[in-house]
Parts: C-alpha cells; structure tokens; sequence
C-alpha cells in the first residue's frame, strides 16, 4: 500500500477524536463519565484510536530515525503542553499514569518501542511465523496491564518506587497494546481483514458487540478482561466496516462528499487531542444536575455533542493559528518544516 491517504481512515479517526472530547465532557465537565452512551462509545473509542495508529505504522531499518522522530512528534508537543495546562509546580506531579490527561501521546510512544522491541526480537522469523509471536506478547501485556490496573490497590507487597515507575511509563494503559498490534495486522493482511468486514459477518459483529456492551460490570478479572477485549475488537471492526461501506458502496457516493469536515478533523487529530484541554467548559459541573434531571439519554447526548463540537471548532481554530508559523506547526504538531 502507498502512503496515500485513505479517505474512511482519517473519517474514522475523525469521527473517535470527536468521541474523545465527548468523553472529556462527560467527565470532566459534568463529573459522570457514564452519561449519554460513553459507557457504551467507551468500548471502541480508544480501541479505534490505537487500531488506526498501528495502521499507520510501518517500521523500517534502520529504526533509530523512527524513534527519534515519534519522540519529537509525540512527547515533545505534548511536555510542552501539558506545561502549559498545568504549570510548575503542578507540573511536575502531572507524571503519573495518566499524564494530566495527556497519556495518550505517551502510550503510544512507549506502543512504537515495544512494537519496535519485537520486531527487531522476532525478525529472525518469517511471515506468520513472526506475527502469531507479536499478537501472544500483545496479548500478554494487555491482559498484565488489566490486572495490575484492576489489582493495583493490592498490590500490598509491591515498593513505591516500582509503582511510580509503572506510573510513569502509564503501564496501565498497556492494554491498548493489544489494538495497535491488530491495526499493524489488519493493514499487513489486509485482503483477509475485509473478509471479515463482509456484509453477513458485520450484522453478527454488531449484535455481538451490544450483546456484550450490555454484559454488567464485575468484580471477575476474567470477565472483565474478556468484556474490554472482545468489545474492543468488535466495536473496532463495526466501525471500520461502516465507514468503508460508506466510501466504497457506489450508491453512497453522493454522501461521502459531505464527510470531508469529519477527514480534515481526521488530519487534525494530534492538533485537537493537545489543544482541547484549553477549551473544556468546566464551569458546567456546577449545572450538571440539572442536565442528570432529565433523566433523557437522548437529551444529554445532544447536549454534550454540542459542546463537544464546539471545543472541536475552538481547537481547530487555534491548530490553524499556530500553524501559521511553519517554526510552531513543526515542532508543535509534526509537520514537515524546511528552514
């Protein structure tokens, strides 16, 4: 495959960064994370994210100008502003697992060196050989970083300063590990991945998927483990074959004209996922009782969408302000800037 763009790719990343600042509203600005659906978005919003990251990862030799570029695209930007959301001194408490809120960036950095790791581990293998090998250790990380997320309060026996070094390399977010290798398959076979995206196989995937959305939270790791990775692998895939279906079903043409706002949004991702922090309306946790009185899952998911494209058009406002400075839009977003 060439380094084109693909149209329902940056739709579908587009379409999970807006479910990104629809989740930050939910809980950061109305203090209920559940509300409207997330609990169900939550299944394949981030499995999406990191799906499409191993898409558009490819690894080559040598690999240290890849690291070194990740490094500058991916936690530079984000140091600088994560510094600015929360200055010193509140800066340096901001290294925990979730980065102040910027753990995304972080984890995937730390996804390229892991997936780095094995392949250069395994390429003594060949073809499946080496990609079965890959998909074990991805599972075994995403399963580890479950349990030591869901056992970490008793983990009595473990030392403070091996806890803060899982916190500071987020391991608990690992377990998206798992989503990112499939992303890397998925392209790498790829003829065989749309097989599974056919017509008949979707109808049983999206029925399986609300099927297991609707499967109670536990204190069972087994089950809980099994709700998060076969949805995320169901919901991945829903969402996958609908925006294919939506740009390569001819009678749909006329419609896929219309989805070029959710590809530039799409393009934009980087730019949105720093920037939207800045423009996240927390006053509104004082009103969000008003909002939970309702009691209308249809209502706040209107309300919050609203908002949240909203802070979408804020932030891409001020990418587009940055960037016009060919210096900011390099060392801030990763574009390519000659001097």
């Amino acid at each position: 495959m060439t380094n084109k763009r693909i149209g329902y790719i940056d739709a579908m990343r587009g379409f999970t960064m807006i479910l990104v600042v629809y989740s930050h509203i939910c809980t950061f600005c109305l203090g209920d994370s559940n509300m409207a659906f997330n609990d169900v978005f939550f299944l394949f919003r981030l499995p999406c994210f990191f799906f499409i990251s191993g898409w558009l990862f490819k690894v080559t030799d040598p690999v240290w100008p890849i690291i070194k570029k990740k490094f500058m695209v991916q936690i530079v930007p984000t140091l600088f502003f994560l510094f600015l959301l929360a200055p010193p001194p509140a800066y340096f408490h901001q290294f925990g697992a979730f980065k102040g809120g910027y753990w995304f960036t972080f984890a995937l950095f730390v996804y390229f060196m892991l997936y780095i790791g094995c392949y250069l581990l395994f390429r003594r293998y060949q073809g499946v050989k080496a990609d079965i090998l890959m998909l074990l250790v991805a599972f075994a990380i995403s399963m580890s970083a479950y349990w030591y997320d869901i056992n970490y309060s008793r983990l009595s026996s473990m030392q403070t300063w091996q806890k803060n070094i899982l916190g500071f390399l987020s391991f608990v977010t690992w377990r998206y590990y798992l989503f990112f290798i499939l992303g890397i398959l998925a392209r790498k076979y790829f003829p065989h991945f749309l097989k599974l995206t056919s017509s008949v196989t979707v109808v049983a995937v999206v029925v399986a998927f609300f099927v297991i959305s609707k499967i109670p939270q536990s204190d069972l790791f087994v089950r809980e483990y099994f709700r998060f990775a076969i949805g995320g692998v169901l919901g991945m895939t829903m969402i996958f074959a609908a925006f294919r279906f939506l740009y390569t079903y001819s009678r749909l043409s006329s419609l896929v004209s219309h989805l070029s706002p959710l590809e530039f949004v799409g393009t934009r991702t980087l730019d949105i996922y720093l920037l939207h922090y800045f423009f996240l309306p927390r006053f509104l946790m004082a009103y969000s009782h008003q909002l939970h009185a309702y009691n209308n899952s249809i209502l706040e998911f209107v309300v919050i969408m609203s908002i949240a494209l909203i802070v979408l058009l804020l932030s891409l406002l001020m990418s587009y302000i940055i960037r016009l400075s060919p210096f900011l839009s390099h060392y801030l977003f990763g574009a390519k800037y000659k001097q």
